[in-house]
């Protein structure tokens, strides 16, 4: 590792429906931080959150994941912003351990729900992999671009959990659904649907960014 070595922050692209309310809420609460807690335990608050939440869907206990996935967004939106607002900022270890922690968490609540009784396995695993194919994308991008895509769109993390919280609390008195006479598991419905959105959305950027990379480096 060479420390000397100059290094550029990319610039953060965040369209989300609530990036602006979340940014003004998460400024407000990082001026109100005790100041023993850094964005060190905020992150490993997240993570351990995550991984609870996966435990809570594990034992049907939907009720339960819903507040870890409130303080894993707690954690994970705010550990930046608490950074930035105190001109701590360490934006290279940040930007590595906020993703592995991603992953980790992804897995962890993946494996949750495939083990919960609401989401059938074949399901969990497309999800999983449809949030790791947009991740990798989104890093490449960011490091052949300079742009970090927090968001695709108007969907970012905060709406997946917002989507998440609300499922649960549909689904603990409607786990099922009815289409053509067919019954089926409703998060096996939702988890479909998603699998085709972001799936979509990983192709699109994927075609965006190749494009533009090549008007920069054209075939000469």
């Amino acid at each position: 590792m060479q420390p000397h070595i100059t290094f550029v922050d990319a610039r953060r692209v965040h369209t989300a429906l609530t990036a602006n309310y979340e940014k003004r809420l998460l400024e407000w609460l990082a001026h109100r931080v005790p100041a023993a807690i850094h964005s060190d335990h905020l992150t490993a608050l997240a993570l351990g959150a995550q991984v609870l939440a996966g435990l809570a869907y594990a034992l049907g206990a939907l009720w339960l994941a819903d507040c870890f996935l409130v303080l894993n967004w707690l954690g994970d939106s705010l550990d930046g912003t608490l950074a930035r607002v105190r001109k701590q900022q360490r934006p290279r270890y940040g930007f590595y351990v906020d993703h592995v922690v991603d992953t980790l968490g992804a897995l962890a609540l993946m494996t949750g729900l495939g083990c919960s009784g609401y989401l059938h396995w074949p399901v969990a695993v497309a999800l999983l992999l449809c949030f790791y194919v947009l991740a990798i994308e989104s890093y490449l991008a960011t490091y052949t671009m300079g742009r970090f895509h927090i968001s695709h769109g108007l969907f970012g993390p905060t709406e997946i959990r917002i989507v998440l919280i609300a499922g649960n609390w549909f689904v603990s008195s409607h786990k099922f659904v009815q289409i053509g006479g067919q019954q089926f598991l409703l998060f096996d419905i939702g988890g479909v649907v998603a699998v085709g959105g972001m799936s979509l959305m990983a192709v699109l950027a994927m075609l965006r960014h190749a494009a533009a990379l090549y008007r920069l480096e054209p075939r000469l």
